[in-house]
């Protein structure tokens, strides 16, 4: 029998995962079959697709838009407090409860904020597979304690047709990024250095670099573009396109064919093929032809393909790429259920890839942030975004059965959270609970229980529902446990042998449900 063997603590890596570190050839995906989509020849013809085709163009913004008009804020997360008020004024993102950002301050001006970064995020980073953006500070204010503050002043792109290649480790981490040297002419300064000297490519490495990569595979942090699937269909649509075109402009007038009078006059056929080729559609069009001779415009004979469905087709399977299904429900009818089916699923797709933006986020821009102005042991606050598939009718519903239900009791934070779903103002601060009237058809409030000064399990609860002292020297007949009659049923017996439970106390979620109100 195979002894067991022992589990290793391994502090160090004896695998690799980039085994071939050769400038130039780190960056090539043995798996990619078509040479135009390696990188960085793939940037281009991504741009193409983008600048060209109105259904590219339709499925990146309907990923994209989403996760921008969503609203950001900030989480404590267990943070100090001036801690997070510095996270928020940076990313100029309002801290969750209130409505807009405390103290901020100042202009916009040579100021970062998240909403402006994120347009530069969601969607070139769909389209090309990556985003790589290098951080910038600039001091501000010192802390009352003197401690220096420095704020983000921006997360500068660098953009996709700049990068040379990636550095990258053998346990595929990234170490650094080269840019291809930048075209200038002429005395100046490029990244505080002299132009005068030789201008080489430049390098940043990773602890400058905030990146933002989409389904990458280790080691290949080019990432994978949402357009890659695609491509085929793309290509072959864009080809139908031009063919239909060249039809159309061939097939919709005619082919004019003449016929001469005589087989054996070239000089009479050369003038009928002049006449032929210059023959144009107007309103004061004509052809004179001589006695003999004879002219007609012939459309295609037989049946021709049906190119406009090969269109569709493809144009069809460029949405299914990115899940978005529903785009293809343009004017044919069908099912709602069907259509809210596939928006469901095109909302979790979206969800997942703006959690995905923030988890980078929060370890490369707020964490970064905490760890330059207070330490890196100190707790950071997070960044949240309201759910993307947050539907206000749905919400107000559920919450409702939910309370109704006994299985959730309002508080503080859900009453945050649902006025943060709706769209509503914060609630001032110091201000008291609303009481407002019970309404029509609401039960009334429940009688509170008087209190009896003894312990609960020597109460009892007769027909008339006080709750009375069981007096010294009653028995029990019945078990504790056994609730009350209900209404409307026989009257109980009155005498001194039987005793009832207490009634459970109404919890404060109760109280408000019986009120017909949440909060």
């Amino acid at each position: 029998m195979t002894a067991r063997a022992q589990t290793a603590v391994n502090t160090t890596e004896q695998g690799y995962v980039q085994g071939s570190n050769i400038d130039g050839w780190v960056n090539w995906d043995p798996f990619e079959q078509v040479p135009e989509l390696q990188w960085p020849s793939s940037v281009a013809v991504y741009s193409r697709m983008d600048n060209e085709d109105s259904r590219v163009s339709s499925l990146l913004e309907a990923i994209s838009l989403p996760i921008r008009s969503t609203t950001w804020r900030i989480d404590p997360n267990g943070a100090p407090d001036d801690v997070t008020q510095f996270v928020s004024q940076n990313l100029n993102c309002p801290i969750i409860g209130f409505d807009a950002v405390e103290n901020q301050g100042e202009r916009s001006r040579d100021r970062f904020t998240w909403n402006n970064h994120l347009e530069l995020v969601a969607s070139p980073t769909l389209q090309f597979g990556h985003s790589y953006f290098e951080q910038v500070y600039r001091r501000v204010a010192d802390a009352s304690d003197g401690s220096r503050r420095y704020a983000i002043r921006k997360l500068a792109p660098r953009p996709q047709w700049t990068l040379l290649r990636f550095i990258i480790e053998m346990d595929g981490g990234l170490a650094a990024i080269e840019q291809l040297a930048p075209a200038f002419f002429g005395q100046g300064l490029i990244m505080g250095q002299s132009t005068a000297a030789t201008i080489r490519n430049n390098q940043i490495p990773i602890n400058r670099l905030v990146v933002y990569t989409r389904n990458m595979k280790p080691g290949f942090w080019q990432g994978k573009s949402i357009l890659r699937s695609s491509y085929k269909h793309w290509l072959l649509k864009d080809l139908l396109m031009r063919i239909q075109a060249a039809a159309a402009q061939r097939n919709g007038m005619g082919l004019p064919v003449a016929t001469a009078s005589r087989a054996d006059d070239q000089q009479e056929i050369n003038a009928l093929m002049k006449i032929v080729t210059q023959l144009r559609a107007g309103p004061h069009s004509g052809v004179t032809l001589a006695q003999g001779q004879t002219m007609a415009l012939l459309g295609v004979q037989g049946n021709l393909p049906d190119i406009q469905q090969a269109i569709n087709f493809h144009d069809t399977s460029i949405a299914l790429g990115g899940l978005a299904h529903f785009l293809n429900l343009s004017g044919g009818g069908g099912s709602y259920a069907l259509a809210s089916v596939q928006a469901n699923t095109f909302v979790q797709a979206v969800q997942a890839y703006t959690q995905s933006i923030c988890n980078i986020a929060n370890a490369h821009v707020v964490e970064d942030l905490v760890d330059i102005n207070f330490g890196a042991g100190v707790p950071a606050p997070k960044l949240v975004f309201d759910d993307i598939d947050a539907d206000q009718d749905d919400a107000a519903t559920s919450l409702n059965l939910l309370v109704q239900a006994g299985l959730l009791s309002p508080d503080v934070l859900i009453e945050q959270t649902l006025r943060q779903r709706l769209g509503l103002p914060a609630k001032p601060p110091g201000e008291p609970e609303a009481t407002p009237a019970v309404g029509p058809g609401a039960p009334p409030k429940a009688p509170a229980p008087k209190p009896s000064g003894e312990p609960a399990s020597q109460l009892r609860v007769p027909a008339d529902g006080q709750v009375r002292a069981v007096p010294p020297g009653f028995t029990a007949e019945r078990p504790w446990s056994e609730p009350p009659p209900e209404p409307g049923a026989a009257a109980p017996r009155t005498d001194s042998a039987v005793t009832y439970r207490q009634p459970p106390v109404q919890t404060e979620a109760q109280k408000r449900v019986e009120q017909g109100r949440l909060f």
